[in-house]
C-alpha cells in the first residue's frame, strides 16, 4: 500500500467537505464561478501550478514508495518526472491546465480507494464511486482536454442545469461527510 496512513472516515470526511465547499460556493456565487471555470481551460497560470503540484506528488511518490525489483531506476525515474514537466509546461500550450486537472485527478483517485479498500462500512462504496469518477475524468481531460471546455458551457447554458449540479455535489459531499461521521 502507498498510503498505509490514511483513515477512512478522514478520507471521507475531507472528500465531502471538500465537494460541500466547491459546490456550495457554485451555489452562492454563480455568475462569479462560472466566469473562473470558463477562463480555466486556457489559463497557463492555473495549468503552471497545476503542474508542479502534479510533479511534486509524483516526485514525493516515486522517492518513498518501495519499487520492488526497480528500484535501481528511482533516480532515473525522478529525473525522468522533472524533464517530462518541463517538457510538458514549454511544449503544451493548448489546454496546460485541463491536462494537468486531469493528472492531479488520477493522483488523487488512488488515496480515496485506498483508504476505502477492505474497509466493512457501506459508506465506503460513496468515496470509491467518486473516486472511479475522478479517475475517468482525469483520464478523458487528459486524452480529451477540450471535453472540459465543452462540459463548463453545458453546465453554464441554464440557471437550472448549474443549480441542480452544484445542488447535487452539496448533495453528494453531504451523504460522504455523513457516513463519515456517523461511521
Amino acid at each position: 500500500m502507498i498510503y498505509p496512513h490514511l483513515d477512512l472516515r478522514i478520507v471521507s470526511l475531507l472528500a465531502g467537505l471538500w465537494l460541500i465547499l466547491s459546490h456550495g460556493f457554485a451555489l452562492v456565487w454563480p455568475g462569479r464561478m462560472q466566469r473562473w471555470l470558463r477562463k480555466f481551460p486556457r489559463s497557463k497560470g492555473a495549468g503552471a501550478v497545476l503542474l508542479v503540484v502534479d510533479a511534486v506528488w509524483a516526485l514525493v511518490l516515486i522517492e518513498t514508495m518501495d519499487l520492488g525489483e526497480f528500484s535501481h531506476l528511482r533516480v532515473m525515474l525522478l529525473g525522468v518526472i522533472v524533464v517530462a514537466t518541463f517538457l510538458t509546461f514549454r511544449y503544451v500550450d493548448e489546454f496546460l491546465s485541463v491536462r494537468a486537472l486531469g493528472i492531479l485527478l488520477l493522483l488523487v483517485a488512488e488515496p480515496l480507494i485506498e483508504a476505502a479498500f477492505l474497509k466493512p462500512q457501506e459508506g465506503r462504496l460513496l468515496l470509491v464511486g467518486f473516486a472511479y469518477l475522478l479517475a475517468v475524468l482525469g483520464m478523458v481531460w487528459v486524452g480529451l482536454p477540450y471535453l472540459l471546455r465543452d462540459q463548463i458551457d453545458w453546465f453554464r447554458s441554464s440557471k437550472a442545469v448549474w443549480s441542480a449540479a452544484a445542488l447535487a455535489g452539496v448533495i453528494y459531499g453531504g451523504l460522504l461527510a455523513g457516513f463519515a461521521l456517523i461511521g
